[in-house]
């Protein structure tokens, strides 16, 4: 895997990814959002280079830059005692493998965290702004990675998925999709192995979390609650007591996270998991808690966030269901009643994924169905 992240020694780390834009991490989504409701109790404020912001007891925030349209991954650093008892912090999410997210780690060791040991590295789930830099910083600072199954085992798969060529089942999905063969050649010409060049390798081992299950961080607890959709086994972390919840990307406050059908699993229903999901999140956690998300400021309101997401993707499968009840439609026709902008090149395959994801919903609720026709999909209304 010459030139993979499984040949990186500990300061090989590039300084660009490769892509045209390194966000596509499929965080951002390309849908609009209501965030009306909400309530900033830090304003715009952010943690500098170096810095930290005392979000409540046991817990920390911290912002590591990065390339693209997101500009930043928010890292957040909880009060943890060492194996032998001395204080640390654990690392919860990681920055992309790239010298803007290291050299960033780098002044938070010599400035708001001088002095403090790092415990564990907590990975919410796999992407590579989540979990990009978690290898190197376990392997510097000789601790263990923390992250559910579903997402170290995903991630382990793609990352040793060595291909450089686009594989035969992307471009038939693209195809499927409705794309016109300029596209699909471009696609191909791209080749396969970004996620693999924004990941650092990852350790051989790792430390599994589960659903339901609490973090004894010595002087405080984090209760462990799954999401899916997004990904497959996404980790928020609760603290009942300080009323806090790090929600990753499975609660965003500005933008939706994306949603996609993916290669891995192409009959999938993410969609149906992401709702789902909204509903679990309603039941077990408070409204009132302080949500620190991946991407933005942390918020309150996290049930007005979570029903305005149920609500806002509910709207656009009604909008997309009576628009093919009129005519039939590809994946690429559905772009118009999906998202909130021109969609371009360099967002074809994230905006095709979550079309995918939102036609699949359809498909199970029995509302639309699905007809191949030469390898390009067609969906019809259900009379």
């Amino acid at each position: 895997m010459s030139g993979g992240p499984a040949s990186r020694d500990d300061d090989d780390i590039p300084a660009a990814s490769g892509s045209p834009d390194a966000s596509l991490t499929q965080d951002d989504s390309f849908t609009a959002t209501s965030h009306a409701g909400l309530t900033y109790p830090w304003g715009d404020a952010a943690p500098g280079v170096g810095e930290t912001i005392r979000i409540a007891p046991g817990i920390r925030w911290a912002r590591i830059p990065m390339p693209g349209s997101l500009g930043h991954i928010n890292s957040w650093l909880l009060d943890d005692a060492a194996d032998n008892g001395a204080d640390g912090v654990a690392v919860v999410d990681t920055g992309i493998c790239l010298t803007m997210c290291s050299d960033a780690w780098k002044a938070l060791y010599a400035g708001a965290l001088k002095d403090t040991r790092i415990t564990r590295v907590i990975g919410t789930h796999l992407h590579p702004d989540h979990i990009g830099l978690a290898g190197w910083i376990a392997k510097k600072q000789g601790v263990k990675l923390w992250m559910t199954r579903g997402e170290m085992l995903t991630a382990r798969a793609i990352v040793a998925d060595s291909s450089d060529t686009t594989p035969d089942e992307v471009l038939a999905q693209s195809r499927a999709a409705g794309w016109d063969e300029e596209a699909i050649e471009t696609q191909r010409a791209r080749g396969w192995n970004m996620f693999q060049r924004m990941i650092f390798a990852l350790p051989r081992s790792y430390v599994r979390i589960c659903d339901g299950e609490t973090l004894d961080m010595g002087g405080h607890r984090w209760r462990v609650v799954t999401g899916s959709g997004h990904s497959p086994e996404h980790a928020c972390l609760w603290n009942e007591r300080e009323g806090v919840l790090v929600s990753g990307d499975q609660v965003l406050p500005r933008i939706s996270s994306n949603v996609s059908v993916n290669i891995t699993e192409p009959d999938a229903d993410p969609l149906g998991e992401w709702l789902a999901s909204i509903d679990k999140l309603i039941a077990t956690i408070p409204g009132d808690v302080v949500t620190c998300p991946a991407h933005g400021q942390p918020f309150r309101g996290l049930h007005v966030r979570l029903m305005a997401l149920r609500d806002e993707h509910r709207m656009r499968l009604y909008n997309l269901s009576e628009a093919i009840a009129k005519a039939p439609m590809r994946a690429v026709d559905s772009f118009p009643m999906l998202f909130n902008r021109k969609i371009g090149p360099e967002q074809l395959g994230m905006a095709t994924g979550e079309a995918f994801a939102h036609l699949k919903r359809l498909e199970v609720e029995g509302r639309v169905q699905r007809e191949d026709r030469d390898g390009v999909w067609w969906y019809h209304g259900v009379a």
